[in-house]
This record gives structure tokens, C-alpha cells and sequence, in this order.
């Protein structure tokens, strides 16, 4: 028996709501996980009773075949503090148990035990993790764990935790330990489980062996009907089974009452049948085994409240049996693999086989897109539409993606975004591998469909921009100009760089294409202009000496046909110099778009635009403008993350003490509200991130103004620090240069006709040298966690809203960024001869704002509203900031959760 086991003594204290939630296992199927409950004994008790004599021993060191009522009182009664317990659910039933008990000294000792039939599925990585954050939560520094030498698989668990492990073996028992601080190496750890987990959980919606349609239907034009015709029509090289309880046969195909009639397993159920009726059909589902459902009805959180209850109550049913869920209210998933063939939606058109990934949200405009992919000879390899994506979401498809060797390209279309964080960690890394081409509804408005329940994002359209420009996702503007440089990412290679050459037989579309160009950032180096009597040689030597051109990095091909000319010659130079050629080539070819015929290499199977195949565009205007996106992309992709930008002489923990002090206050703890910080304790904030606050002191009478300017030395500045005023360095309610007594006399009898000494709170600070004034801001979004901003001060500024946005972590280049891409950065680089300021200054305050904030969630604004940068330093003159409760983590936090199911979404 360990150490822990003893009898509590502790009062029980509540655990966090967050310690619940529903998780992923290693194979791609689902499970709760939560604290232990006093009335839990009874399930305990039977869990007990199925684990394996072996798995006994190995946790209690001795045989304990049963738990007396006294053990089972002292496993289901914990305090959450001390002592804390989690327990893995699996339908209804306990499959695993992880506790630690703490010994002093912010160290806990841990334990675990896994029912033997669900051992191998990562249950005993998943609780470490989750009681490693409750650890972290209550203080707990480091973890010990006792082991018998044989329990092999254990010790494994422990050690490819990421954590650094020291064990030593003494009376025949190894003893583990490890501090439970989140590492790079163990952060690392967990993602990598965390993808291996999400991207099973895809494969099988894309590999089934076996596929049921319930609520498969006789009667034509019935979406039971369609569903059946278009995954046999598809060719479909798994086996077909139907489920109708009133038809002996639909389609030929004989019918079953019930999915658990199927004499085979089943791995995906496709579900057509009344939303009230969907909930016994997961239940079927669970009890056959079936791995995932695809959920076509409507009538889920599309229609209202009552909807959105359903529809949670739908995903909490899956997720609490282990069934994953694409939909309600999608049109379905396909699979263009040959050697699957699959089609388990509603659309009639199977795409052709093609390279590129395809998500789309809406079911509504499902078919109208796989329609216009078919008619642009662009082709997938795999599509699915999530519809109200109440469970398997964008970032799922992702982590499939990423491993996806069929996949080189992958589009999506966003209406909403449930974890915007995870989401950038996802595609960063993806980006790097594979291009990702996103339109996102919503933009000017961060509207959320009715039907998805997510919460919506808080910080504004420019920082969720930045989002994705920080992740290498290329965001256009709509879904014709998301083909345009998907046809191009898949069939032509990657630029090196901006330089393009512009070849073609028309004068003015040259020069449109030269415009256009230019007006997006590339740069033409060659134009060469062949005539309207140009031949097919004609063209061929000017493109092949284009592309040998070495100041030359893309080529744009355009032709427009002379009467009665095919222009089949011209087509047949512009394919054969596409396909050999290591630049992207674009053209604008008798006005077609997609991936005409005549433009077009044969791929491998045949079936679709082979890479080589030259893209075509009905306006100069649209090739131009996608080669520039893929040109941004190209650019990202050659400047590397590098190092995290830290900063040095930081003390996270004097900063975590001083937060955590004034959250504690059993003034704020009763008013659960925000809490605005008083001068002294922001400048204890900033000092503990290396930020020195210009020294202020407030004043209330003429008399303290002048025993400030005494204090400080005079050469003193009185203003008031009025949010109207304080961010206003261009207003006369500041004086400046004050040396003596009589001037600050005279200048608080000018301040005081202007604002009122009772409210407008002045202060005396020290005169800052000159300098440009810029302002550094950050808070915590609900979804995106920490947000940092960056701009110059001042009133036109503020109303052109020229600020720049990340989302920390920054990469060093990321901070350099910030401060060059706001239209009024000239400003800080010698505008109109002025001097250039100290850049380096600026930067490295940028770094530890955005340190703080990335540390610090509980800081929920922070705004060096002015700050003088000059060309010696910048100082930080005014600063605010705010701190509340956390009442959740982070959405990508250093524990792995599936996303929270909502009931409502809020305004």
C-alpha cells in the first residue's frame, strides 16, 4: 500500500469545472475524464472486480483480489487538494483511475490503474497529464511514483511522459521522479499524442472497410435514397449495408431492422433518419462497435434553442460511447482514393482525383463546390462538410492532412472557428509541409452561423488576420479566388522570390498584367510583347527564355487567339514548358478558367490535371493576383519560426505572486469582477518583466505638485491621466519643462481651467527626452488566449486603426515584424531626415509585454497607452492594467481536452 492512502482528514473542497472534460484516446476513439466523486463507489467497486489480478498487484504491491468498504471510502472521498483522484468513463462505466496524494514539500506521489482490456490506448499518459496540470494548479512541483521492476509498462508510461526522470530501486521496488513543470520536451510529447489520436480518428471516416446508411429509402428523391445511389455509384470497394426496419430491400441491397442485425462489423454509420430519432441510432451504433457516425438530418442547433440542446445532448451521447462525429445538418465525406471510393454524402458528383484536401462547413454550399472543383479540372483527394461541426472540426482534418500523402494542398472554408489557438499552433506546423488556402465568412462582422456552437472571437478581425498570416495560411477573400491559387499550389512549383516575366501576343493585356502586378507587390522584370500574328515557336522561345532568365522567378503566359484560330499549338507549348519548367507558369488563355483541357498533363491514374498542368485564368487580373498569394507564401515559408523571443532578468514568479495576491482578496474573490491596478502595482508588474515604469507620483493639491517637482528634481511634466487625456501627447493638457516652484504654480492654475482637479488625477513626472510616441497593448481573448498590438500614438493613427497583431509565443522575426508592417513605421526610421529611434528598445518592450502576457492569463489587459521612443531607449510614461479570476484554461492548454460542448452561443 503507498504512502497516499491514508485517510483523509481534509475538508472537501469542489474541484474546477475545467478538471472534467472529454479527451482522446490513442486509437481515435473518445472518452470522459473527471474527478472522483463520493458517490462513485458503486462503479468503482465493478470496475474493480474486472481488472486482472496482475494489474492489482502491480498497483498495490500485494494481492488485493477486492476493496473493503473502507478502501472504497477512502478512493472516492478525496479533497481536490491533496489528495486528487480522476477517473476515465467509457459507456457509463469506469475504465481507469489515476490519483496523487500529496507528501509535502510540493511533491505527490502517483498512481494508476487501467482496466486490463483498455490498456495500450494512452489512458495512463492521458490522466498523468491531466494530474500533472491539477498538481500544477495546487502547488505541486514534482511527482513520485513506486514501481515493481517488472511492471515494464508503467515505467515506460513515465518516462516517455517528456519528463526528466530520475528513479532509484530500493527493498525491490523502483521509485520515479520527476517535476512536472511543462517542458518543451514534455509539451512536445503531449502534441505529438495529441496528433497521432486526432489523425486516427479521421482515417477511418476515410478508409471504412464497411459502411451503413441508416434510414436508407425506397422512395426516390428521399435523401435516404441519395445516399445509397451515390456511395454505389461511386464504386465503393468496402461492403454496402442498409438499415430501413419496414423494407426487406433498398437499391437491391438486402435491409436490416437494425444496425446490430449487420452480421459484420460496421466501422462508419451514415444517419438519415428524423433528429429525434438520431439518439437511440448512437446507441445502436455504440453497442455494434461502430466508429464514427456521419449525421446528415437536420433539425439540430440550426433551428433555435431547442436544437442546440438536442445537438449537445447528440455530441455529449457520442463522446460518452467513443464514437466520433461528423455533422448534424452535412452533406458528408469523400474519398477520391481509387482503392476506396468512397461517397458518404449527399452529392451526386464524385470529384475527380486530385491533390487537393478539402473542408467545408456549410452542407448548403457543399454540392455547389464540389460542382465548381469538378468543372475546374482541380480534383481532391479527400472532402468532408462538418455542417453544424459538433464535434470533428478543421483542426481534425488537419492533423490527418499533415500525414495525408495523397493530400499536397488543403483548402477550407471557415464559417466559424471553435479553437482559433489550436488551430494556429495546427496549421503553422502544417503550413510547413503542405500549403493551406482559407476563405473565412464572417470577417467584418466575427458573425457565427446559427448552428455552430461556438463561442465567438472577441479580438478584432485584424488580429485574427494576423492569425493566420503568423500560421502561413493563405487567407483570400472568396471561394473563386481560393481555386485560383489552389489550381496553382497544386500543379506548379513553388516561386523563389517577386521577380515575374510577363509573356504574351496582346499589348494591353501586358500592360493590365504589368499594372496588377505591381499593385501587389511583384516585380516585372521582363515583358516581352509577341504580336498578335505570334506563332506557337514564337511563344515557345519566349517562355523558355523567360524561364532561363535567372532575374526571372514566375511567368505569366498570355494569349488571346487571333479569328479562326484554335489556338490547340499554343496550348500545346504553354503544357510542355509547364511540365518541364521549375518556375509556376500562369496563363490567361482564351479567357478559360480552371485547368483547361488543352493546358492540361496527364497524371498518373489519368484521371485529372497532372503536376505541370498550367492554370488558366479568365482576367489577367485573377492570375496575377493568385501567383501573388503564392508568392506570400513561398516568402513565409523561407523566413524559419527561429528561436521564441525571451527576454532577460525576468521573474515570472514575483510577477505570479503579485497577481495571484490581489486576485486573492476576499473583496474581489466576493465581487467576481475585473480588478484595474493601482500605479504601485503596475509598476511591480513591469519591473518583474523588466520594464521600468517612467517614475510617477499623483498629487491632489498644488502643494504635492510642487513637493513632487521638488522630489524629482524639477525639469518635471504635470498632466492629467484621464483615459481622454493621457492618450492625447498632442494636447495642451500637458505641461512640460518645469523647473521651479512658480512655474509649477502657474502651471496647475492653467491645468485647473481646463480639467477639474477633483476628477481629472494629475501627475508629476520626471521630463522624458524626446521621442516618437508609440503604445504596446495585450489581453487575454476567450479563445485565442493571450493577443498583443503594437502602433504609434495619436489621435489620426487611433481612427485609421494602424496597428500590427500577434498571438505569443513570437518568434524573434515575429517581433521585428510587428513594428515595420504598421503603415506609420517611417515614422521610427528617419521619416523626412529625422533621426531613427532605437528599434532594438522597441523590440525588445514588444518581447516582454508579449512574455508577461503569454505567462500571465489572469492579466486580462495590459496598455503602455505611451511610450517615447527615441534614439537612445524607450521609456514607458502611462501604463494600465486589469487582472481577473480564470475561469477556464486556455483552449490550448498543457492538458488534452476535446473542445467544451456548448448550449448556448453568447452574444
Amino acid at each position: 500500500m503507498t504512502a497516499g492512502d491514508a485517510t483523509p482528514t481534509q475538508e472537501i473542497v469542489a474541484p474546477p469545472a475545467h478538471w472534467e472534460g472529454d479527451v482522446l484516446l490513442r486509437d481515435g476513439r473518445t472518452a470522459h475524464i473527471r474527478p472522483i466523486r463520493p458517490e462513485d463507489d458503486e462503479i468503482l467497486v465493478e470496475f474493480y472486480s474486472r481488472v486482472s489480478d496482475e494489474s492489482k498487484y502491480y498497483r498495490f504491491f500485494s494481492p488485493m483480489p477486492v476493496l473493503s468498504e473502507r478502501d472504497v471510502r477512502r478512493f472516492t472521498h478525496v479533497d481536490h487538494v491533496d489528495r486528487v483522484a480522476l477517473i476515465v468513463i467509457l459507456q457509463e462505466k469506469m475504465i481507469a483511475v489515476g490519483r496523487y496524494d500529496a507528501v509535502g514539500d510540493g511533491e505527490a506521489e502517483v498512481a494508476f490503474l487501467v482496466e486490463d482490456g483498455h490498456q495500450g490506448r494512452g489512458i495512463a499518459q492521458l490522466l498523468l497529464e491531466h494530474l500533472a496540470q491539477a498538481g500544477r494548479e495546487r502547488g505541486i512541483e514534482r511527482f513520485t511514483a513506486e514501481v515493481l521492476p517488472d511492471n515494464t509498462r508503467m515505467i515506460q508510461t513515465f518516462r516517455d511522459a517528456g519528463y526528466r526522470v530520475a528513479s532509484g530501486y530500493h527493498d525491490g521496488v523502483i521509485t520515479l521522479e520527476f517535476p512536472i513543470d511543462p517542458t518543451d520536451t514534455a509539451i512536445g510529447v503531449m502534441r505529438d499524442r495529441e496528433h497521432a489520436a486526432e489523425a486516427a480518428s479521421i482515417h477511418r471516416f476515410f478508409h471504412p472497410k464497411s459502411v451503413a446508411i441508416i434510414g436508407a429509402s425506397r422512395r426516390q428523391d428521399t435523401i435516404g435514397q441519395v445516399l445509397v445511389r451515390n456511395l454505389v455509384m461511386a464504386d465503393f470497394t468496402g461492403r454496402v449495408y442498409v438499415v430501413n426496419p419496414s423494407a426487406p430491400a433498398v437499391s437491391g441491397l438486402p435491409a436490416y431492422r437494425n444496425v446490430n442485425d449487420i452480421p459484420d462489423d460496421v466501422d462508419v454509420a451514415v444517419v438519415a433518419v428524423p433528429a429525434d430519432a438520431v439518439t437511440d441510432v448512437v446507441l445502436d451504433c455504440a453497442n455494434k462497435g461502430v466508429h464514427g457516425l456521419i449525421v446528415i438530418s437536420s433539425g439540430f442547433a440550426e433551428t433555435g434553442e431547442e436544437g442546440r440542446r438536442r445537438q449537445r445532448h447528440l455530441a455529449g451521447l457520442c463522446r460518452s460511447y467513443g464514437l466520433r462525429l461528423i455533422g448534424p445538418n452535412c452533406l458528408g465525406a469523400i474519398n477520391t482514393d481509387p482503392t476506396v471510393q468512397v461517397n458518404a454524402s449527399l452529392s451526386s458528383v464524385m470529384p475527380n482525383r486530385g491533390r487537393a484536401g478539402f473542408f467545408c462547413q456549410s452542407g448548403a454550399l457543399g454540392s455547389a463546390i464540389l460542382e465548381k472543383v469538378k468543372n475546374r479540372g482541380l480534383g481532391i483527394s479527400t472532402f468532408v462538410s462538418a455542417g453544424n461541426r459538433a464535434d470533428v472540426s478543421g483542426n481534425d482534418l488537419l492533423q490527418y492532412w499533415e500525414e495525408d500523402d495523397a493530400t499536397e494542398v488543403v483548402m477550407m472554408y471557415l464559417e466559424s472557428i471553435g479553437n482559433p489557438r489550436k488551430f494556429s499552433r495546427i496549421a503553422r506546423r502544417v503550413s510547413k509541409r503542405k500549403p493551406i488556402v482559407a476563405v473565412r465568412s464572417g470577417r467584418t462582422t466575427q458573425g457565427v452561423p446559427m448552428g455552430h456552437a461556438v463561442r465567438r472571437i472577441g479580438a478584432p478581425q485584424a488580429a485574427v488576420d494576423a492569425m493566420f498570416r503568423q500560421a502561413g495560411v493563405i487567407q483570400v477573400d472568396t471561394l473563386d479566388d481560393m481555386f485560383d491559387v489552389a489550381q496553382l499550389l497544386a500543379h506548379q512549383p513553388l516561386p523563389r522570390g517577386r521577380r515575374v516575366a510577363i509573356v504574351g501576343n496582346s499589348d494591353a493585356l501586358g500592360l493590365l498584367a504589368a499594372d496588377a502586378a505591381s499593385a501587389v507587390g511583384l516585380v516585372v522584370n521582363r515583358s516581352v510583347a509577341l504580336g498578335a500574328d505570334a506563332t506557337a515557336e514564337d511563344f515557345e522561345d519566349a517562355l523558355d527564355d523567360a524561364i532561363d532568365d535567372p532575374d526571372v522567378d514566375s511567368v505569366i503566359a498570355v494569349y488571346i487567339p487571333p479569328l479562326d484560330v484554335s489556338g490547340e499549338e499554343v496550348a500545346n507549348v504553354l503544357a510542355a514548358v509547364g511540365e518541364q519548367s521549375d518556375k509556376p507558369l500562369v496563363s490567361s488563355f482564351l479567357g478559360a478558367e480552371g485547368i483547361p483541357e488543352l493546358l492540361r498533363v496527364p497524371d498518373v491514374a489519368g484521371s485529372s490535371a497532372g503536376r505541370g498542368s498550367v492554370p488558366s485564368y479568365p482576367a489577367v487580373e485573377a492570375a496575377v493576383r493568385a501567383l501573388a498569394r503564392v508568392v506570400d507564401y513561398a516568402v513565409w515559408l523561407k523566413n524559419p519560426d527561429g528561436k521564441v523571443a525571451e527576454a532577460e532578468d525576468v521573474d515570472v514568479r514575483a510577477a505570479r505572486r503579485l497577481v495571484n495576491g490581489i486576485l486573492s482578496d476576499p473583496a474581489v474573490v466576493a465581487a467576481d469582477r475585473e480588478v484595474e491596478l493601482d500605479q504601485d502595482q503596475v509598476t511591480r508588474l513591469l519591473a518583474a518583466y523588466g520594464i521600468e515604469l517612467w517614475p510617477t507620483l499623483q498629487v491632489r493639491d498644488v502643494d504635492d505638485a510642487v513637493a513632487a517637482g521638488e522630489t524629482l528634481g524639477w525639469n518635471v511634466v504635470l498632466k492629467s491621466t484621464l483615459p481622454s487625456v493621457r492618450e492625447r501627447p498632442d494636447q495642451v493638457h500637458v505641461w512640460r519643462n518645469i523647473d521651479d516652484e512658480a512655474e509649477m504654480r502657474e502651471a496647475w492654475d492653467d491645468l485647473c481651467r481646463l480639467v477639474d482637479p477633483a476628477t481629472g488625477r494629475f501627475v508629476v513626472q520626471r521630463n522624458a527626452p524626446t521621442g516618437v510616441p508609440i503604445a504596446v497593448r495585450s489581453f487575454e481573448d476567450p479563445l485565442f488566449g493571450p493577443v498583443v498590438s503594437f502602433g504609434i500614438s495619436g489621435p489620426v493613427i487611433e481612427l485609421l486603426q494602424d496597428w500590427s497583431y500577434r498571438i505569443p509565443p513570437l518568434g524573434e522575426h515575429e517581433v521585428s515584424a510587428m513594428i515595420r508592417e504598421v503603415k506609420s513605421a517611417p515614422l521610427l526610421f528617419g521619416y523626412r531626415g529625422a533621426e531613427a529611434v532605437d528599434v532594438a528598445a522597441i523590440e525588445d518592450l514588444i518581447t516582454r509585454v508579449a512574455e508577461l502576457q503569454n505567462d500571465l492569463p489572469q492579466v486580462s489587459s495590459l496598455e503602455l497607452s505611451l511610450v517615447l521612443a527615441g534614439v537612445d531607449g524607450a521609456r514607458v510614461l502611462t501604463a494600465t492594467a486589469r487582472v481577473a479570476a480564470v475561469k477556464d484554461p486556455r483552449p490550448d492548454s498543457f492538458v488534452r481536452r476535446m473542445p467544451d460542448l456548448i448550449t448556448t452561443i453568447p452574444d
